[in-house]
C-alpha cells in the first residue's frame, strides 16, 4: 500500500514507535500503544476469542461483530466521553482487523466482515480498500486515498464496462429466448385482461388506489366475490419486458405472511411474451387498510385528519416487526437472497387486521454468493437510498437495512425521512441528538403518546420505545458496518440482544451530501 503511494516502506517506523498502536492519546480511554488496549479491557478476551478465525464464515463473522460491540460498550464506558465513541469504534475495528486476525486485515473475511467491503472487488482494489475502511483516523490520508481511489475505480470500471458490453448482448439474447415461450404454469395463476376489466369497472376512477413508480393500482371484484388489486404496469426506463417477468417469477414463489400475495398476472394480446406491445398486469389480494404512508402522514387541515385515525404504539410496533420479519425472510428464507431496494411506508401494505404486508417488487433483485452487487443503474426512492448504493453502486442486504431503519424512524416520530422545512432535514439528524441526551419524548409522534392502546394515556414504555429508536438509528447508520444484520435488528427490536453504543455520525454526513449524493443519481 505505501509503495503504491509512492511512500517509504519503513514509513511507519519513521512515524511510530514500534509499540504504538495510535499516533494521539485524545481518540479513546487514552489509549495510544497496544499495552495501554490491554492494560484498559483487561482480562476480556471476547475479541479475540469471537474475531480470530477466517470470517468469511457467516457464523464466524457475526461472533464477532457481536464481540466487537461488547468490546466498544467497555470502551466507551471506561473513557465516559460520548464524543470519542467514533474513535472507539475505529480503534475496536483497527485492532480487530490488524492485531486478531489469524488472516490479517487484507483477508476476504476482514474486508467483508470487519471493514463491511465487497468480495468481488480486483485484487488491486483491495489493497486501498482497508485504507478506505479505516475512514476517520486520519483526515489527511484519507483526501490522498480518496483520491486515489478516484483513478483507480476509474479504470477498473473501464474494463468491466468493456467487458459488460459484449455479455449484456449475450444475456438479453438469452432472456428474450426464455421470454418468448413462458407462461405461469398454473392456469387459475392467469388473468384474462377482460376479467381483469369487468373486475375493476373498467379501470373506472372510483377504484382507483394509487400509483407507484411502475404502475396505476386499481381495486377489482371477482365473480366469487374475491376482492383483488390490479396493478397495470406503465412504460418506464426501469419497467419493460424482463422486469415484469423478474416480478412475476420472484414473487411468485415468496410464501410469507408479512409479503403481499400475488394472485396472478396478465399479458393482452397473446399467450407469451412475443406480443412486444402488450399490455401488462399484476394482480394481488386486495390490501382494505392501504398503506402505511397514509396512516402516518394523513391528510390534514389544521389540526384535523381526513379518515385515518392516529395508530396506537401496539399497531406501530407490530408493524415495525412484521416488516423486519418480512425482510428477514427475504435475505435468509430464500436462496438466492433477495433484496427488495425499495422499503418505504407507501410500500408496506396493511391488511384487514392492520398487518403489514411488504409489496412492489418491481425493483427486486436476487443476491449473489458474494453477498454484494455492483450497479451502475442505482433504483430506488430518494430519503431511503443507503448513501453507499447512492453513489457508489454497491448492493449488500444492508442496503435494505438503511431502508429499514429510516422507515422505523418514521413510524415512531410520525416525521418524514426528509423534511425539507426543518434545519436538519434527514430524520437521523433530527433523532439522533434527543436520543443521545435521553430525551425520546422531544421526537416521539405526540399522537402515539396521547394514546399508547392500552388506555394508558402518557404511561408508554419509554424504554422499549427507546430501544426502537435506538436500532432505526443504528440500522440507518452510514457507515455499513456498523449496521446490523436484518436478524440482529429483530433481535434488538424483540429485546433478545442489547443495542450496541452508537457511535456519532461521522464528519461528513451532512445535508450537502446528501442532496448531491441524489441529485447525482437522479433519484
Amino acid at each position: 500500500m505505501l509503495s503504491s503511494l509512492k511512500l517509504p516502506e519503513n514509513l511507519t517506523s519513521l512515524c511510530f514507535q514500534a509499540s504504538q498502536f495510535v499516533k494521539t492519546t485524545e481518540m479513546c480511554a487514552r489509549i495510544q500503544a497496544e499495552a495501554d488496549w490491554l492494560s484498559v479491557l483487561g482480562s476480556d478476551s471476547s475479541l479475540e476469542t469471537g474475531c480470530r478465525q477466517d470470517l468469511t464464515d457467516l457464523t464466524a463473522c457475526d461472533s464477532c461483530v457481536i464481540a466487537g460491540f461488547k468490546v466498544l460498550a467497555r470502551l466507551m464506558s471506561v473513557d465516559g466521553n460520548q464524543t470519542h465513541s467514533k474513535g472507539c469504534f475505529y480503534y475496536t475495528v483497527l485492532y480487530a482487523a490488524g492485531k486478531v486476525n489469524k488472516l490479517g486485515p487484507m483477508s476476504d473475511g476482514a474486508l467483508s466482515c470487519i471493514f463491511g467491503l465487497p468480495l468481488n472487488l480486483k485484487k488491486d482494489a483491495k489493497k486501498w480498500a482497508l485504507v478506505f475502511g479505516s475512514i476517520g483516523s486520519s483526515f489527511t490520508v484519507i483526501a490522498t486515498v480518496l483520491l486515489i481511489s478516484f483513478f483507480l475505480c476509474k479504470s477498473y470500471w473501464r474494463k468491466r464496462e468493456k467487458a459488460s458490453e459484449i455479455f449484456s448482448v449475450l444475456d438479453q439474447d438469452l432472456e428474450e429466448n426464455a421470454l418468448l415461450n413462458w407462461r405461469p404454469k398454473a392456469d387459475s395463476f392467469w388473468f384474462s385482461s377482460d376479467d381483469l376489466e369487468k373486475a375493476t369497472d373498467y379501470f373506472s376512477s372510483k377504484n382507483f388506489l394509487g400509483q407507484g413508480q411502475f404502475g396505476v393500482v386499481h381495486k377489482g371484484k371477482l365473480p366469487d366475490g374475491t376482492m383483488i388489486a390490479v396493478k397495470r404496469i406503465m412504460d418506464s426506463d426501469f419497467q419493460g419486458e424482463f422486469d415484469f417477468y423478474r416480478e412475476v417469477e420472484i414473487i411468485s414463489v415468496l410464501k410469507h405472511r408479512n409479503l403481499v400475495p400475488l394472485r396472478g398476472c396478465s399479458v393482452s394480446g397473446g399467450d407469451t411474451y412475443s406480443e412486444r406491445e402488450s399490455q401488462k398486469y399484476l394482480v394481488y389480494d386486495y390490501m382494505p387498510n392501504g398503506n402505511l404512508h397514509d396512516h402516518l402522514f394523513p391528510l390534514r387541515k389544521g389540526k384535523f385528519r381526513y379518515g385515518k385515525k392516529p395508530m396506537t404504539w401496539p399497531q406501530r410496533k407490530s408493524i415495525i416487526l412484521e416488516v423486519a420479519n418480512a425482510l428477514a425472510y427475504l435475505h435468509y428464507g430464500v436462496q438466492p437472497p433477495i433484496y427488495h431496494r425499495d422499503i418505504k411506508p407507501t410500500n408496506i401494505l396493511l391488511d384487514s387486521c392492520m398487518r403489514a404486508r411488504v409489496a412492489d417488487f418491481g425493483l427486486a433483485k436476487q443476491g449473489l454468493e458474494s453477498g454484494s452487487h455492483f450497479t451502475t443503474r442505482i433504483a430506488g426512492t430518494y430519503g431511503y437510498l443507503a448513501p453507499e448504493y447512492a453513489m457508489y453502486g454497491q448492493l449488500t442486504e444492508k442496503s435494505d437495512v438503511y431502508s429499514f431503519g429510516m422507515v422505523i424512524l418514521e413510524i415512531m416520530c410520525g416525521r418524514k425521512a426528509l423534511d425539507p422545512s426543518e434545519s436538519t432535514f434527514l430524520i437521523t439528524d433530527w433523532v439522533w441528538p434527543s436520543v443521545k441526551d435521553g430525551k425520546i419524548e422531544h421526537v416521539l409522534d405526540a399522537s402515539m403518546l396521547e394514546d399508547d392502546g392500552f388506555g394508558g394515556g402518557k404511561r408508554y414504555p419509554k424504554v422499549i420505545m427507546e430501544r426502537f429508536l435506538k436500532t432505526g438509528i443504528l440500522c440507518a447508520h452510514l457507515m455499513v458496518a456498523l449496521r446490523p444484520t436484518i436478524l440482529d435488528a429483530l433481535k434488538m427490536l424483540e429485546g433478545d440482544i442489547e443495542v450496541p453504543v452508537i457511535p456519532d455520525r461521522p464528519f461528513y454526513a451532512n445535508n450537502n451530501m446528501f442532496n448531491s449524493t441524489y441529485t447525482r443519481v437522479g433519484i
